[in-house]
C-alpha cells in the first residue's frame, strides 16, 4: 500500500504526506487517510497494478475535494450517476440507491465539478467516502432523482423532435444515467407495439435507437474500443418502460464482420424489362 501510495503522489500529481497508519491529505482541514481506507477504495484491486493506482488516485482526489466544500455547495452538485454492473466506476452495492429491473443498470449518488482537471464530469461517490466525510447522502438524493427525471423529459421531448439522431447526453446526464429515468424509457418504448425496444449503448455519451440500420458489429467493437471508464454496455440493451436488460452473451458479430470478404465473382446477369400499355 505504500509503494502505491507513492506512485499515486508521483504519477497522479496529489499531495500526499506519509504517516504511521496511513497517509494524510494536506490542507485545510488536512485529511486523514488510513491503510484499511485505501485498502477500501481498491475494491480488491492489486494495489501494484495500474488500476489499482487509478482507483486509489481518484478516492483521494474525492476525499480532498469533499472536505474543501461546505455541505450547501455539495447539495448543489449532487447529481444521479448510472452505472453498469460491470463498469469500474461502480463503488459496490451500498452506494446504489436504485436497482433497474432487469440486473444490468444501477444507479446511485455522483457529484459534478470534484475532478478540477474536467470540471464537467460527474463522477460517482462510494457511500464509505461520504460517511468518512460526515456527508449525509439521503439527504441529497431525492435532488438527484428530481433532476433526473428533468433531464429525461428534455431528452425524450429532444428524441421526439429528432427520431433519427443517436442518443446523447442531456444536461449532467450521460446517455447511460438517462436510461435509469422512468421518463426516459417510457418515451423510448413509446409506439412500440409490444412495449420493447432494442438499443445499443457502447459508450456513456452515445447510443443508438434503430438497430437495423447499425452494423451489428458496430456496438461490440466500440465498447472494447472505448477506455473503460467511458464504456457503456458491452451488449445491445432490451428496453422496456420499467426494464433495462442486456441481450444474452453468445456469439461473435465482430469476427465474421471483419472476415467477410469480397465475392470472387460479381453476378451481374441481364435483366429484361418488359414495357407495359394500358388501354
Amino acid at each position: 500500500m505504500r509503494r502505491c501510495a507513492l506512485a499515486v503522489a508521483v504519477l497522479h500529481d496529489i499531495d500526499v504526506l506519509p504517516a504511521i497508519d496511513g497517509v494524510v491529505l494536506p490542507g485545510r482541514p488536512a485529511v486523514a487517510v488510513s491503510w484499511q481506507e485505501c485498502r477500501r477504495a481498491l475494491g480488491g484491486v492489486d494495489p501494484e497494478s495500474d488500476d489499482g493506482r487509478h482507483r486509489l488516485a481518484r478516492w483521494l482526489m474525492l476525499r480532498r475535494s469533499i472536505a474543501d466544500r461546505p455541505l450547501e455547495d455539495l447539495a448543489e452538485r449532487a447529481r444521479p450517476f448510472g452505472a453498469t454492473i460491470e463498469s469500474p466506476l461502480h463503488p459496490g452495492l451500498d452506494w446504489v440507491r436504485r436497482q433497474v429491473l432487469g440486473d444490468a443498470l444501477d444507479i446511485g449518488l455522483g457529484f459534478v465539478g470534484l475532478d478540477a482537471s474536467d470540471p464537467d464530469k460527474v463522477l460517482p461517490v462510494p457511500q464509505a467516502l461520504l460517511e468518512k466525510a460526515g456527508v449525509n447522502g439521503d439527504e441529497l438524493w431525492l435532488s438527484a432523482v428530481v433532476y433526473l427525471e428533468r433531464m429525461g423529459r428534455v431528452a425524450a421531448e429532444r428524441m421526439q423532435r429528432m427520431p433519427d439522431a443517436p442518443l446523447r447526453p442531456m444536461g449532467d446526464c450521460d446517455v447511460v444515467t438517462l436510461l435509469a429515468s422512468l421518463t426516459f424509457r417510457a418515451a423510448i418504448v413509446s409506439g412500440e407495439a409490444d412495449g420493447m425496444r432494442a438499443v445499443a449503448v457502447p459508450m456513456r455519451n452515445r447510443g443508438w435507437l434503430d438497430l437495423s440500420r447499425v452494423d451489428p458489429a458496430f456496438s461490440a467493437a466500440a465498447a472494447r474500443l472505448t477506455s473503460p471508464d467511458e464504456r457503456g454496455f458491452t451488449r445491445p440493451l432490451l428496453v422496456t418502460r420499467d426494464e433495462v436488460q442486456m441481450a444474452p452473451e453468445g456469439g461473435d458479430v465482430v469476427g465474421p464482420a471483419i472476415n467477410d470478404g469480397l465475392a470472387q465473382v460479381i453476378d451481374l446477369r441481364d435483366v429484361m424489362y418488359h414495357r407495359m400499355t394500358v388501354d
